[in-house]
């Protein structure tokens, strides 16, 4: 989730959604551990030693399997914006939910396998998206401050929007308006804006 993506060869992006394809296919058949780097070159049409040019592993697949969807739910909600302004702010949190919830809808018998990979993958997303938008806001800090202020508020999301994608207590909109109240101190930013 940087500024300014790099535009992938068309190639690399064909390649890249076989690969996610096969896989996605590949789940609906079996669990992820039976599924091997072969059953996916085989499943999309790519010799393996492909696969190895774009994926160390099969792990490796799956967290950009991840990180595009949910990149995907970003984009719908936040509409290019980034930063750390309030709006944006609930935002993200309301496209962590979606995430969550979507994840739970579509993988229910992955789950226990998935959950922790995404939750770590989208730790790392939020952080980094965070990160950006803090060293615009808080020019003056120091990087390790601003660091820690991101890996925080991306834990507390993270782990806020797990919690409503399970038991979805109140609305989106609510709930998001309620964690941002509480993340909006670490960010520094002030909750009336």
């Amino acid at each position: 989730m940087k500024s300014a993506p790099a535009v992938l060869d068309p190639r690399i992006k064909r390649t890249r959604q076989l690969l996610h394809r096969a896989f996605t296919e590949l789940l609906s058949e079996k669990s992820f551990e039976e599924i091997t780097v072969h059953d996916i070159a085989e499943r999309s049409t790519v010799n393996r030693a492909t696969f190895y040019d774009h994926f160390p592993d099969k792990f490796a697949l799956l967290e950009d399997i991840i990180s595009d969807s949910f990149q995907a739910m970003l984009d719908a909600r936040m509409a290019g914006s980034i930063g750390t302004c309030p709006e944006s702010v609930k935002q993200l949190i309301c496209a962590v939910c979606d995430f969550f919830a979507d994840l739970a809808s579509r993988c229910q018998k992955h789950q226990r396998q998935f959950g922790p990979v995404a939750e770590s993958k989208i730790k790392s997303l939020l952080r980094d998206f965070l990160l950006i938008g803090l060293h615009q806001t808080i020019p003056g800090a120091s990087n390790t401050e601003l660091e820690l202020r991101a890996i925080m508020a991306s834990w507390a999301i993270c782990g806020a929007a797990l919690e409503w994608s399970h038991a979805k207590t109140a609305s989106l909109e609510a709930f998001a308006d309620s964690v941002f109240s509480l993340v909006s101190t670490t960010l520094q930013l002030d909750y009336a804006t």
